[in-house]
């Protein structure tokens, strides 16, 4: 009978461990890695596909949670009131999140976003970038990606009051080079 009981436990636990791997993101992206190639679909009718900017521009993706809340709204007002401070560097910059292209484009439009607001509903690309939490949204962090495609450095850490500023200073401490006008 214990031995019985003791499978019972031992399948039990097992069950839960593959339950618990299977939810989590394969690999955590980390400074250094190739960032995941994306295809997104932005608030200004155009796609942006990561592959395209390759050699060009490097890049930020500053995710979040979800259009039309308080932390995303101060956010993206933020980065649209600061954008010539950001445009100083030779980077193409967006925000993105799981939301539908149409609450985003709506959302950018509110904020009178000067940038791109990049929509996931998929999650595909959430997921790629380990960024999809388990209530289903995007985590608020920033990737810094440099033009060989490369995961320059990750915010996780991002003051939505003071992202702008914040993105401007990260920007200058990794170097990125500023555009040709300036």
């Amino acid at each position: 009978m214990k031995n019985v009981n003791l499978l019972g436990i031992a399948g039990l636990v097992l069950g839960f461990a593959t339950l618990a791997f299977a939810q989590a993101p394969a690999v955590e992206l980390k400074v250094g890695d190739k960032a995941p190639n994306f295809k997104l679909q932005g608030s200004d009718g155009k796609t942006y596909n990561l592959a395209d900017l390759a050699g060009k521009k490097a890049v930020v993706i500053a995710w979040f949670p979800a259009a039309f809340t308080k932390g995303c709204t101060i956010e993206c007002k933020n980065l649209a009131m600061n954008g010539d401070k950001i445009r100083q560097f030779d980077v193409a910059y967006f925000m993105a999140s799981v939301d539908p292209i149409e609450k985003n484009t709506d959302f950018a439009k509110a904020q009178e976003a000067d940038f791109p607001l990049l929509s996931d509903p998929t999650k595909e690309v959430a997921t790629a970038y380990g960024v999809l939490n388990p209530r289903g949204t995007a985590s608020r962090w920033t990737f810094y990606i440099g033009k060989d495609g490369r995961v320059l450095a990750i915010d996780k850490a991002v003051k939505v009051d003071t992202s702008a500023e914040d993105m401007v200073a990260k920007l200058g401490e990794l170097n990125v080079a500023k555009t040709k006008s300036n």
